[in-house]
């Protein structure tokens, strides 16, 4: 029987809806959950048990008295170390802000608060989610439920981790380079880095910047577009939000793929990647071929949004952290800053041009396909005491960022991109695929991810410890 703690989220909101369970007693369970395995993975770093009963009494008292329920009512969440939430605590994986507790809800805490989603607490993340691998001196590592030794990669990784060992079933992320992308894949789960203003931010420093998202982590597709439904929609605080609600992405994702014309890139041009993790996402075409879509393999080179995401990446860490005192700042966050302080006004128009040019070139390729499956990441989870990559198929990584190329060449593409469970090595590490649409089409990349879950069945694979 499956624990009440793995069940999909919109299977435990069934049983909300029609009290067979109530917020209460799936809140204790998770809670419970959290005593049993956290210590072993460290994915949760600030709980707030007491604040989280007293919101699941309210629901459960709520649903007594007739009050209709909410999209996610009574659903268990822990939101990122980097989205503020109010009275609880939000370090941001940072020393200077080790103590700091935010006034106000960020917009994605408050629209899944709203939908009666109740709070468990904080997951971490790498100092100012910076890295794909979440380790910080506030809190130290987040281990890979599937293997301890491992990394559950990041930034997201506190998210990712929590989703795969059961404590939450719902958790927030966000994605610059492949914070929301790389550790679904490491950990098993999905992750969706949605077309930029469909989580619309509520930055006021930084409102234009569009590398960097919020978006949905779950251990299913139909769960993370749950909660895309709820967190998505039109807000006057993005400039370029996008003025469709959240709702359609609250119905069946069930589609028929046959016709569906699919490209498949092994490298993005000739990007290196472990053995390993070539032989597992080179699986996923003949999945989509067997449902009966049109498979492609493609020549497609995305080199050209090297240049362009490194300088715009660099460009916002200097202006967004540039101001904190060096000396407390970890090296990461320090060699962007001292990066971005190198950039010059023709740096930014290359890197506009680089990125206008790769747009409409993919413009054209989305009039060609409908989706494009790529590696998430180039390796399978890295030992966790290593900072980074150093190392791909031979091939040496000049710093911390190059070995998330095929992720962060997909951030520049304005488009949508999931990570879905393709699979395990022979080691037993998960193994994701990207599915990437054209910019606007989330839902057609939802659908898309769903059609390959269902025909797999990878995710359903929990991690052996604390079973």
């Amino acid at each position: 029987m499956t624990e009440l703690f793995h069940l999909p989220a919109t299977e435990m909101l069934a049983l909300l809806r029609t009290r067979q369970i109530s917020a209460v007693e799936l809140a204790e369970a998770h809670l419970r959950r959290i005593d049993e395995v956290n210590g072993e993975v460290n994915a949760i770093v600030t709980l707030v048990a007491d604040r989280a009963l007293a919101e699941a009494r309210e629901l459960d008292q709520a649903l007594v008295h007739g009050r209709p329920p909410g999209p996610l009512h009574g659903l268990p969440i822990a939101f990122k170390d980097l989205t503020d939430t109010a009275g609880v605590r939000t370090t941001y994986g940072s020393p200077i802000f080790a103590d700091h507790v935010p006034d106000a809800d960020a917009l994605v805490a408050r629209r899944a608060r709203a939908a009666g989603a109740v709070t468990l607490g904080k997951t971490n993340t790498p100092e100012f989610g910076t890295g794909s691998h979440t380790v910080n001196e506030v809190f130290g590592a987040t281990r890979n439920p599937y293997d301890p030794d491992r990394s559950a990669g990041g930034s997201s990784g506190g998210a990712a981790a929590a989703l795969a060992s059961g404590m939450v079933p719902l958790a927030d992320g966000s994605d610059m380079g492949g914070s929301l992308r790389n550790p679904a894949s490491f950990c098993n789960v999905v992750g969706l880095r949605p077309t930029p203003g469909r989580v619309p931010d509520d930055s006021s420093t930084a409102a234009w910047f569009s590398l960097g998202v919020s978006g949905p982590m779950a251990r299913t597709v139909g769960d993370a577009a749950l909660l895309l439904s709820v967190i998505a929609g039109f807000a006057p605080t993005s400039p370029f939000a996008i003025r469709e609600d959240g709702s359609a992405f609250a119905g069946p994702l069930e589609s028929d793929v046959t016709g569906l014309r699919v490209a498949w890139s092994p490298d993005l041009g000739g990007l290196p990647v472990d053995p390993e993790t070539a032989a597992v996402t080179a699986r996923a075409p003949a999945v989509f071929a067997g449902l009966g879509a049109h498979v492609e393999q493609v020549r497609l080179d995305l080199s050209e949004a090297e240049d362009a995401f490194r300088i715009l990446r660099a460009w916002h860490y200097a202006g967004t952290f540039g101001g904190l005192p060096t000396e407390l700042l970890g090296s990461n966050v320090a060699w962007n800053v001292e990066r971005g302080r190198e950039v010059t006004g023709a740096d930014l128009t290359r890197a506009e041009r680089l990125r206008s040019r790769l747009f409409q070139r993919m413009g054209e390729f989305f009039d060609t396909y409908d989706i494009l499956l790529a590696p998430v990441s180039q390796v399978p989870p890295f030992p966790v005491g290593q900072p980074y990559v150093t190392e791909i198929a031979g091939t040496p990584m000049p710093d911390y960022l190059a070995w998330m190329r095929s992720a962060y060449w997909v951030s520049v593409l304005h488009a949508p991109a999931a990570s879905v469970p393709c699979g395990f090595t022979p080691g037993g590490l998960p193994v994701g695929v990207q599915i990437i649409g054209r910019p606007w089409a989330d839902l057609a990349v939802l659908r898309a991810a769903y059609a390959f879950e269902a025909a797999t069945g990878h995710g359903a694979t929990r991690p052996a410890f604390g079973r």
